[in-house]
C-alpha cells in the first residue's frame, strides 16, 4: 500500500515549522515521519524529542523527523523502508522551493501516493511578497501549485484586512480552497489522511466563532463513476476541504476516492468495506444536499 504524502510548502516566514510541530503536538496516534531539507530550518519542539542522532529525530508517540539535504530520493527511500512503516509522510519544502516539482519528483517513485500540497502564507506580508521584484515570481508560483492554500498569522492583521487577503487569494483562480489561521492551528484532519467521525477546531481565528469545520457521512448505495465522483467533490464551489471513502464503480469493483483541496484521486480498494464517503467542509458553505445531488449526478 502506498505511503501518503503531504507536501509543506510557502515561503520564508509563512510559519511552516509551527504547524509541523502543531502537527506533531496533535497525531493523536499517527506514526508521523517529518522530511525537511536541514534540521536547522525547522527546529522540532525540543520537549517533543526523545532521541537524536546525525541523520534522524526520534519525537514522542512514534514519529520521525529525518534529513534529506541533497539526496530526496534516498531519503524517501529509506523513509519507505523503516519499520514499522509512518502512517503518512510531511515533506517541508524549503521557502524559496517549487512544490509542484518536488511533486513532479514524487511522482515518479513507487510507494508513494501524493496526499496534497499544502502552501502557507503569511496574511500580514503575503501580497506585498507576490509584487517583490526579486521573490514575487517564487511567491506567485508557490501559490499556483497549492492545493489548499493557508493563510496563517491571521493574529498581525485585523478582520478587514484578513478577508481582503483571502478575497485576493481567492481571485487567483488556482481553485484551491483557502483556510485562514493563525499559529498554525489546523485540524490535522484537513492535513491527513485518517478521519472517520466528527472533527474539532483546535482554534478559530479572530472574527470567527463557533464550529468553523463539520464532518458528514454519505451511504453510497449504488455503483458510481468513482472519478466523476471525485472531481465533483474537489470542486471549490461544493466548499468540501477533504474527503475520503469507498464507492462501488463499474463492473462492482470497490474504488477508493480521496479528495484534499482541488486535488483528487481514484484507486482500487478492498472488497469487504462499507460503500459511503465522510466528507470535512467549512460549516458555513456546505449543505448535505448538494454532497448527495452529486453522488446521484454521478450514478452509473
Amino acid at each position: 500500500m502506498a505511503l501518503p504524502l503531504t507536501i509543506i510548502g510557502g515561503y520564508l516566514g509563512s510559519g511552516k515549522t509551527t504547524l509541523v510541530n502543531h502537527l506533531l503536538r496533535h497525531a493523536d496516534g499517527r506514526r508521523l515521519a517529518v522530511l525537511v531539507n536541514e534540521f536547522g530550518e525547522l527546529p522540532i519542539d525540543a520537549d517533543l524529542i526523545e532521541a537524536q542522532d546525525d541523520d534522524i529525530i526520534s519525537i514522542a508517540g512514534g514519529c520521525v523527523c529525518c534529513s534529506y539535504g541533497n539526496d530526496l530520493t534516498l531519503a524517501l527511500m529509506d523513509m519507505a523502508a523503516l519499520d514499522p512503516a509512518p502512517d503518512h509522510v510531511l515533506l517541508e519544502s524549503s521557502g524559496v522551493a517549487m512544490p509542484g516539482a518536488i511533486a513532479a519528483s514524487i511522482s515518479l517513485l513507487q510507494g508513494y501516493a501524493l496526499d496534497g500540497i499544502v502552501v502557507l502564507c503569511n496574511a500580514e506580508t503575503i501580497r506585498e511578497q507576490a509584487e517583490d521584484i526579486y521573490i514575487g515570481d517564487t511567491v506567485r508560483r508557490q501559490i499556483a501549485d497549492a492545493d489548499l492554500l493557508i493563510l496563517n498569522k491571521t493574529d498581525l492583521v485585523d478582520e478587514r484586512e484578513r478577508d481582503a487577503v483571502v478575497a485576493w487569494l481567492g481571485g487567483g483562480s488556482t481553485g484551491a480552497e483557502i483556510i485562514a489561521t493563525d499559529y498554525g492551528k489546523l485540524l490535522p484532519e484537513l492535513l491527513l489522511q485518517g478521519f472517520d467521525g466528527p472533527v474539532r477546531d483546535y482554534a478559530a481565528p479572530a472574527g470567527h466563532h463557533g464550529t468553523l469545520f463539520r464532518t458528514s457521512a454519505f451511504a453510497v448505495d449504488h455503483p458510481v463513476d468513482a472519478d466523476v465522483l471525485a472531481q465533483g467533490l474537489a470542486d471549490s464551489a461544493l466548499g468540501l476541504v477533504r474527503a475520503k471513502g469507498f464507492v462501488t464503480g463499474g463492473g462492482g469493483m470497490t474504488k477508493a476516492v480521496q479528495v484534499v483541496g482541488r486535488r483528487w484521486a481514484v484507486t482500487d480498494g478492498p472488497d469487504d468495506v462499507s460503500s459511503a464517503i465522510v466528507v470535512i467542509g467549512k460549516a458555513a458553505e456546505f449543505d448535505d444536499a448538494s454532497v448527495n445531488a452529486l453522488i446521484s449526478a454521478s450514478r452509473l
